[in-house]
Parts: structure tokens; C-alpha cells; sequence
């Protein structure tokens, strides 16, 4: 063995006679040192997700076809121009809008809250946003109930001073809703669950909740001069 590992060795005095030798490292680390890494599991746009869209319409399609044929639309009469209506309100999807523009400016609520909302739709998916959906109260509570609260009440302020009391009512409550897990330590069913919500969840619900809210609103209670009537 003494012998072979003599061969393999060159023994020289003199630095020049020994010849160089390089050496070559694969770029690949060996798998010992390698990080491991989950798979994600990918699925195809089609036919995975382009099918079950294609089935949806269809089913949606469906529906309103034999809604239209057995339930008459609520038509009125003929368009006078004579004679405006009071209140003359916008389509369903726009009455959120109108009930904006009954608290705010025109230029606020027609012209910069609109294009507010649709640079943050074009920008924020651009962002590293909460992509792990960590649940809003796991790290850093304190800081994150100081920052929360500081943020609802500027809006909150905002709308009141605006009478968009529909708008600051229903946020105090979605406030109460979100700060109620930091508080209540008791975990049960609800608790769990609002617990979990991370921000993009929050931000979501207070979107849809909102915009949900004005339409009703719009729709059911504003009569002539846009003022509060009850429905019946």
C-alpha cells in the first residue's frame, strides 16, 4: 500500500521540476451540501383551470336564461325626457359610486378614487405582498395594532368629515372584527379563523364589504333629493 501511495506522490527538491496541475470543481454542489427543496405542484392553465370556467359560464348562462323566462324583468315605462325621476340613480353596479359622489366632490369620488383603486389593482401584484399568508397578529402584534389603528382612524376621520357615514360605520366594526383575536385569548371556532386572516385577506373583506354596503345602500335606501327612506 506504501508503495502505491510512493508512486502517486512525486518527491522533488526543486519547485521547477514539479509540474502544475489544476484543479476542476464542478458547478453543481454536492448533494450533501444542497438545501433541500420542496416541489411545488403546478397544474396546467388548460385543461385544469380553462374547464371548469367553460363549466361555470355555462351553468351561470343557465341560470339567467331560465330566470328571464319565467320572472319578468321590473320594467318601467317609457323613457320621458320631460320628465326626470327622482332620484335618477345609476345602474346597480355603478349605485356605490353614486353613493360616493353623494359624501365626496365629484373630482374625489368620480376621478381620483377610481383611479386610485385601479393603479393599486395594476401595481400591488408586483409586490412581494404577503405571499406566505401569515396570519396579521403572529409577528410583531404591538407594532402592527399601532400601524392597523393609526391607518383605520385617518379613514375613519377622512369619512366623517365628508358625512361618508356609511363608509366610517361600517370600518369601525370591520376595526372591532380585526383587533378582536389580538384581545380575546379564548380560541374557539370563530376566534381560530379570524385569527388566521392575514392582511390581503383583511384589505379584501374590507374592500367587498364596503363596496357591497354603498350598493345596498344605493339601491334600497335613498329616495327623492338622495335622501335616507326606509324601504318599505
Amino acid at each position: 500500500m506504501k508503495d502505491i501511495i510512493k508512486n502517486k506522490v512525486e518527491i522533488s527538491d526543486d519547485p521547477s521540476t514539479v509540474p502544475r496541475r489544476i484543479a476542476v470543481f464542478p458547478e453543481k454542489t454536492p448533494v450533501r451540501f444542497e438545501e433541500e427543496k420542496t416541489e411545488e405542484k403546478l397544474v396546467m392553465t388548460f385543461p385544469n383551470l380553462i374547464i371548469r370556467e367553460v363549466i361555470c359560464f355555462q351553468i351561470v348562462v343557465i341560470i339567467l336564461t331560465l330566470i328571464s323566462l319565467f320572472i319578468n324583468a321590473p320594467l318601467e315605462e317609457l323613457a320621458n325626457p320631460q320628465n326626470t325621476p327622482n332620484p335618477a340613480k345609476a345602474p346597480w353596479y355603478f349605485l356605490g359610486l353614486q353613493e360616493l359622489l353623494h359624501s365626496f366632490p365629484p373630482i374625489v369620488a368620480g376621478v381620483l378614487l377610481p383611479m386610485l383603486v385601479v393603479i393599486a389593482l395594476i401595481i400591488i401584484p408586483y409586490f412581494n405582498v404577503n405571499i406566505k399568508k401569515e396570519s396579521l397578529w403572529r409577528n410583531n402584534s404591538k407594532i402592527k395594532l399601532i400601524n392597523f389603528s393609526a391607518v383605520i382612524l385617518t379613514l375613519v376621520a377622512v369619512s366623517i368629515l365628508f358625512d361618508a357615514y356609511s363608509i366610517a360605520v361600517p370600518t369601525i366594526l370591520f376595526y372591532v372584527l380585526v383587533i378582536l383575536p389580538y384581545f380575546v385569548k379564548k380560541k374557539n371556532r370563530l376566534m381560530s379563523w379570524l385569527y388566521e386572516r392575514s392582511l390581503s385577506d383583511w384589505i379584501m373583506i374590507w374592500f367587498v364589504s364596503i363596496a357591497s354596503i354603498l350598493t345596498v345602500i344605493g339601491t334600497y335606501f335613498r329616495g327623492p333629493g338622495w335622501s335616507w327612506v326606509w324601504p318599505w
